[in-house]
C-alpha cells in the first residue's frame, strides 16, 4: 500500500509543510502504515493564527444570516461527501464501515445544520431602563480566534462539535486533530475552504507538542480541547498564564444503576450497546454497572449472553460486528494492562483478552466482584470493558456511582418514577439517562463536572460558550 503525505490547510489552501518530521498513520486493523502527517512547524502555526486573525476582522462582522448560509452549504457538502468521510474515518479508526454514515457522518451534518440555525437565535435580556434616564441592552459578540484540539475516538464528530458553534458565533479557528486520525478533519477543512472565507478554518497536523504549541500561542482568546484529564489540566495551566478562556471536555466513568424492577434483558440490550459501541472508546460509554444484589446474577447472565451474541469485534469490512479495533497500540496496551492487573477478588465473566495477533482487537469483557477502590472502577479504561458492582440501598448505590473523579454521564434503570427523579437530581453527572444510555441530540448539551471538565458542547449552551457578553448603556438626556 502506497503512503499518502497529508497536507495542512492554512488560510484556505492546502500547503506542503516545511517540517522534516512526520507521523506514521497506522491502520488499527492491520497495523500497516498507510499515510504520514507532517508535524506542523512553529512558523506554520504562526501563519495559521495570522490567517485566522485576519479573517476574524471580517467574519466577526458578518450577519448571522451570512454565517448560517455558509454553514448550511458546508453541511450540504459534507452530506454529498458522506461516503468519502466514512472511508477515511474507518481507515483512521478501524470502525465498522457499513454503519459509519448512519452512526456518525449523518450526525455531523445535523450538528452543522443545528449551529447554522443557532447563529440566528441569539439570546439576551431585553433592552430597557434598568437605571432611570438610561437605556441598557446586551450585545452577544464573538470571542475572536479560537485554538482547538480534538481526539481520536470520534475525529469528525468532535471536529464539528468544536468548529460549528465557534464559526456560527463569528469566531475563526485553528484546529489540530489527533495525530492518529487526521484524515476526515482535513477533508472537512478542504470543503470549508470552498464555502467559508479563507482563514476562517485552519487545520494543522502534528503530535502532542504541536497541540501544546497551538494552545499556548498568544493569538487565541479561547482554547478548547476534547481529551484526557491530564491534557485538560495542562491546557488549563497554560491558559491561566494568558487568561485565555478554556473549554474542556475530558474523561468519563459512567455508572449505570440497575434496580430490581428493571427488566434484565432490556438492561442488557441497552448496556451492551452503550458499553461496547466504538470499542468502548467513548467518554459517555456505560463502564460501571451498579446492580442491586437481589438481581445481580440475573443481570450478569443477561449481560454475558448479550455480549457474546451481539458484541463481536472485527475488521472494518467484516459482517455482523458491533465494533472494530482499538485505535492504537498504546490504547491496546492500556486496556490489556488494566485487565491483566485485576485483583484476585475480581472475576472475568466474559472476554478478558486480545483477539488475534494482528490488529488492536480486544474482546468484549465483563468483570465482576470488584470493589470501589479498584483500578478498573476508578480509572477510565476507554476500551470494551464493563465492570459490575452490587448495592443494597439507594444511598449505597448513589455513593458508589458518585464515588469517582469523573462526572460526565450516568444512567438509572428502574420503573419507579420518583426514584428515577431523585437519582437524576442527586447523581453528580452532566447527563443522566433514564432507562437508556448513550443517545444524544444536537439540541441538548453535552458536558460534565469535576474531572470531566467544564463547558458544554452541542445545543444553545454550547453555542453560548463561544460568545462574549457586552453591556451597552445609553444616557437618554434631559426632557
Amino acid at each position: 500500500m502506497s503512503e499518502t503525505i497529508l497536507r495542512p490547510i492554512i488560510d484556505g489552501v492546502e500547503v506542503d509543510s516545511a517540517s522534516d518530521d512526520a507521523i506514521a498513520l497506522v491502520d488499527p486493523a492491520t497495523e500497516e502504515v498507510y499515510a504520514r502527517a507532517p508535524i506542523t512547524t512553529p512558523e506554520e502555526i504562526d501563519r495559521a493564527y495570522a490567517a485566522a486573525d485576519r479573517a476574524f476582522a471580517t467574519w466577526g462582522r458578518t450577519t448571522p444570516a451570512e454565517r448560517q448560509l455558509a454553514l448550511f452549504r458546508l453541511a450540504d457538502a459534507m452530506e454529498a461527501h458522506a461516503e468519502r468521510f466514512a472511508d477515511l474515518e474507518s481507515q483512521d479508526t478501524g470502525k465498522p464501515r457499513a454503519s459509519l454514515v448512519a452512526d456518525e457522518i449523518d450526525q455531523s451534518v445535523d450538528q452543522l445544520r443545528f449551529f447554522a440555525g443557532a447563529a440566528r437565535d441569539l439570546d439576551g435580556r431585553s433592552a430597557g431602563e434598568y437605571l432611570a434616564g438610561h437605556t441598557s441592552f446586551i450585545r452577544r459578540e464573538p470571542i475572536g480566534v479560537i485554538g482547538q484540539v480534538t481526539p481520536w475516538n470520534y475525529p469528525l464528530n468532535m471536529a464539528v462539535w468544536k468548529i460549528a458553534p465557534a464559526i456560527a458565533a463569528g469566531n475563526t479557528v485553528v484546529l489540530k486533530p489527533s495525530d492518529t486520525t487526521p484524515q476526515s478533519t482535513l477533508l472537512l477543512g478542504r470543503l470549508a475552504a470552498e464555502h467559508l472565507p479563507a482563514g476562517v478554518l485552519n487545520v494543522v497536523t502534528g503530535d502532542r507538542s504541536t497541540g501544546a504549541a497551538l494552545l499556548q500561542h498568544p493569538t487565541p482568546q479561547m482554547v478548547a480541547i476534547t481529551g484526557s484529564v491530564r491534557a485538560g489540566m495542562q491546557v488549563a495551566r497554560a491558559a491561566a498564564d494568558d487568561l485565555k478562556r478554556v473549554h474542556l471536555e475530558l474523561g468519563g466513568k459512567a455508572p449505570a444503576i440497575v434496580f430490581p424492577d428493571a427488566d434484565p434483558e432490556k438492561v442488557a440490550e441497552g448496556l451492551v450497546l452503550a458499553a461496547y459501541f466504538n470499542a468502548g472508546q467513548d467518554c459517555t460509554a456505560a463502564t460501571r454497572v451498579i446492580v442491586h444484589e437481589s438481581v445481580h446474577d440475573d443481570v450478569v447472565a443477561a449481560l454475558v449472553a448479550r455480549a457474546r451474541s451481539h458484541a463481536r469485534t472485527g475488521a472494518p469490512h467484516d459482517e455482523g460486528i458491533l465494533y472494530g479495533a482499538l485505535n492504537n497500540a498504546d490504547q491496546l496496551a492500556r486496556v490489556s494492562g488494566i485487565v491483566d492487573r485485576l485483583p484476585a477478588h475480581a472475576d472475568i465473566a466474559a472476554g478478558g483478552a486480545r483477539q488475534g495477533d494482528r490488529g488492536y482487537f480486544y474482546e468484549a469483557t465483563i468483570v465482576t466482584g470488584l470493589r470501589q477502590n479498584d483500578e478498573a472502577v476508578q480509572e477510565e479504561i476507554f476500551g470494551p470493558v464493563l465492570t459490575v458492582q452490587t448495592f443494597r440501598t439507594d444511598e449505597e448505590a448513589l455513593a458508589l456511582a458518585n464515588g469517582v473523579r469523573y462526572a460526565l454521564a450516568a444512567s438509572v434503570w428502574t420503573d419507579h418514577h420518583a426514584r428515577a427523579m431523585r437519582f437524576s437530581r442527586d447523581l453528580d453527572f452532566g447527563c443522566v439517562w433514564i432507562n437508556t444510555h448513550i443517545p444524544f441530540v444536537s439540541d441538548m448539551p453535552h458536558g460534565g463536572f469535576k474531572h470531566s471538565g467544564y463547558g458544554k458542547d452541542l445545543s444553545h449552551y454550547g453555542f453560548e460558550d463561544y460568545t462574549r457578553i457586552k453591556h451597552v448603556m445609553s444616557y437618554l438626556g434631559e426632557g
